[in-house]
């Protein structure tokens, strides 16, 4: 089963972390999928503010500057894995460091 992981936490905080280190476990989590071959793709996103959001009303396109949630809390990177079932997907997702922090949201993949 492909599951995608929206990996989000407050972008300050994020980046303080990760200066400070808490982000060292990352490459061991990215070791242990290319290990178990679940690993389909993995990327980091550029900051929240790069975003740009489409929208299209009565045939208009909108564009707005930065990312449709306004919060703290953006996606910062996302993996889509394929693995056994549901339980195998947050066994990965909880051992991602930025659920220290943050979350990460796994979301089935449909089938065409």
């Amino acid at each position: 089963m492909r599951y995608l992981l929206l990996i989000s936490a407050d972008e300050v905080t994020a980046q303080e972390r990760k200066v400070a280190g808490a982000y060292d476990r990352f490459t061991e989590w990215m070791a242990d999928l290319e290990r178990r071959g679940v690993l389909e793709l993995h990327a980091g996103l550029h900051p929240s503010p790069t975003a740009t959001t489409v929208r299209v009303r009565d045939e208009e396109v909108l564009l707005t500057d930065g990312p449709f949630v306004e919060g703290r809390e953006q996606v910062g990177e996302f993996a889509l894995i394929n693995c056994r079932d549901l339980d195998e997907a947050i066994e990965i997702a909880a051992g991602h460091p930025a659920t220290a922090i943050g979350q990460v949201e796994i979301r089935p993949v449909r089938d065409a």
